[in-house]
Parts: C-alpha cells; structure tokens; sequence
C-alpha cells in the first residue's frame, strides 16, 4: 500500500480553530527559505502571492510537528489539536 493510500484511510476531526498560528510579520521580513512549503509530509502549506503570505490548511494536520521544528525564523506556533480532535490513523 502507497503512502496516499494509507493516508486516505485516516479520519480527521476538525476544529473551527486553527491548532497552527502562523506569524505572518516574520514570514514577510525574515524568511527567504519557506522550508513548511516543502517540508510537511501532508503538503498543507501554500504561498498566497495576492496576501503576500503563507496559508496553511490545518485540517489535514498529521500532527507531527516538522513545520514547527523546520521554520527557523520561529514564525509557527504549532501546539496538538485540542481534546477530540485532530488525526485518528487508521493502519489497514
């Protein structure tokens, strides 16, 4: 089974609150590398280029923390999904 296929199967609750704050004031004046574009391994981060800034799409969130730890410029406040929500991984 393909890494697509094992994530389809994983059920996610979502929250109307975002559990990824993003500092949109460091990412315009000291970040040049954007490493969450490439580094989630759920590909949830964009560049909106009319807003000038990074989005990102929490609720497909696996919840592993990498674009907390790859944004060096500490613009990603990233903290687990609260009490009932967030990724349920399914293993089939």
């Amino acid at each position: 089974m393909k890494i697509d296929e094992k994530l389809a199967i994983d059920a996610f609750k979502t929250d109307k609150e975002s559990h990824i704050i993003i500092n949109h004031d460091i990412c315009r004046t000291r970040c040049t590398k954007r490493y969450c574009l490439t580094v989630c391994p759920g590909h949830l981060y964009t560049f909106n280029e009319e807003e000038n800034a990074i989005v990102v799409e929490y609720a497909g969130c696996l919840e592993c923390g990498t674009c907390m730890i790859a944004c060096i410029e500490g613009a990603i406040d990233w903290a687990y999904p609260k009490g009932d929500f967030g990724v349920q991984y399914r293993y089939g």
